[in-house]
């Protein structure tokens, strides 16, 4: 009898594992997913404001090089 209840508890507590690693991997994989959302996010922005910087060098640099228009 006590053999069949250690039985029944080793089985028991076994299949909880699987399930808390199936868990655990989709998990990661989510928090993955948001990592590499919130990264590329992140550089879309940066691309955006780099743009915006170089738009500026370049207006700036035009402006300096042109010459003053007399009148």
């Amino acid at each position: 009898m006590m053999v069949t209840g250690f039985a029944v508890a080793f089985v028991a507590c076994g299949g909880k594992k699987a399930v808390d690693t199936e868990k655990m991997k989709a998990d990661s994989i989510a928090k993955a997913d948001s990592i590499a959302k919130v990264e590329a996010e992140a550089a879309a922005v940066k691309m955006k404001a780099d743009s915006a910087a170089k738009a500026d060098s370049v207006a700036k640099a035009a402006s300096e090089k042109a010459p003053a228009k007399k009148k």
